[in-house]
């Protein structure tokens, strides 16, 4: 009669059956191709007859890693705003669904981010762990997330450089979409200063622009403050004045760049040319724009930063600085399996180019 196992089998177990060590167990699961093929053979078959399923300790336990890299960014959204779906005993329904009621506000640059480091790190045989810093907790959560991973990529403005800091003298940090200053981090950033100025300066020179104003995201944001900056840069060497700070301040999100467009239609001021600090936030002011009969590029100018997708098949088609976003994340990635190999290693900061992309919405192309 088949007897039923009290526990679960352990690496202990397999290692016992297949007569060899432990760290030739983890050397099997995870690089078989440095185990002789005799004891590859006795491993694999003493996990297949103990049922065995490795877990991400024991698959770690030659190296003393996890064999996870975890991914963290703050909170994009508010819990409060998503609304309970209401449960109903028929398995389908109808409404009309109006546009001006879809109002998305995810955040798909960190997607794209996160797309880049789950690649990269899968390529290396590795697994990828999402948190979402959010809230008074959000210090704790790094925190707890640092303990269970080999490494951090952080993005800027997730948590206060001074907790990466401390976190990073025992689990390696990569600081995403900020330049290095004082602190101890490596860095992977995009030329956000450049592409924005390139940008303007091709809105000032070729469309004879003057009336231009920055919509900017979530203040002290370093991408929002290197590219506010590019675009203040761009306006000196034309000899144009320079505002202290952004027309208008959003959150990156396409919902709030819609409101920022209401406001400016019911004032009845819409410059000549409104300068995005991201896609969405362009794509919310486009959306409003139209709807109030403003015509995009015919009256007004819109440009973002990012070169998301729906930036390219929105109508018009929005003008953008494109920033390698999983790039980003992939070289993320890369800096910081070179910080494990290494860590004594010079301080990295990286910076990715960026590519302007003329389209419809500055009047470039035939819409």
């Amino acid at each position: 009669m088949a007897t039923t196992r009290s526990s679960r089998p352990t690496v202990y177990d397999v290692a016992d059956r297949a007569g060899v060590s432990i760290a030739t167990v983890s050397r099997v699961l995870r690089r078989p191709e440095t185990v002789s093929p005799g004891a590859t053979r006795r491993v694999l078959d003493a996990v297949r007859d103990l049922g065995y399923v490795p877990s991400g300790s024991a698959r770690g336990l030659a190296a003393r890693r996890s064999g996870a890299i975890g991914v963290a960014f703050p909170a994009f959204d508010d819990v409060a705003e998503i609304d309970p779906v209401p449960l109903s005993d028929v398995p389908a329904t109808m409404r009309l669904d109006p546009a001006e009621a879809a109002e998305p506000v995810t955040n798909l640059y960190m997607g794209e981010v996160t797309r880049g480091v789950e690649l990269e790190a899968w390529r290396h045989g590795l697994f990828a762990t999402v948190a979402v810093a959010r809230g008074e907790r959000r210090d704790a959560a790094l925190e707890d997330l640092a303990g269970r991973v080999d490494g951090l990529v952080v993005l800027a403005g997730t948590t206060p450089p001074e907790v990466l800091v401390r976190v990073a003298r025992s689990t390696p940090v990569v600081v995403v979409a900020s330049p290095r200053g004082e602190d101890p981090l490596d860095h992977v950033r995009t030329a956000n200063g450049p592409g924005m100025r390139a940008l303007v300066e091709h809105l000032l020179d070729h469309h004879g622009l003057r009336d231009v104003a920055f919509v900017g995201g979530v203040a002290d944001v370093p991408d929002d403050l290197e590219r506010f900056a590019g675009f203040g840069e761009a306006l000196a060497s034309r000899g144009l004045p320079v505002p202290a700070a952004p027309l208008l301040r959003g959150d990156f999100t396409e919902e709030r760049g819609r409101a920022l467009a209401r406001g400016l239609v019911d004032a009845g001021r819409v410059p000549e040319a409104l300068v995005c600090s991201n896609d969405q936030t362009a794509l919310g002011v486009v959306d409003v724009l139209q709807r109030a009969g403003v015509r995009v590029p015919g009256d007004v100018v819109v440009t973002g930063f990012d070169g998301i997708d729906a930036a390219g098949r929105s109508r018009p088609r929005l003008t953008t600085v494109h920033q390698p976003m999983a790039e980003l994340g992939r070289v993320a990635v890369d800096v910081l399996l070179r910080r494990l190999a290494d860590p004594a290693a010079p301080l990295e900061d990286r910076v990715l180019p960026v590519q302007v992309l003329l389209r419809e919405s500055c009047g470039c192309l035939r819409a």
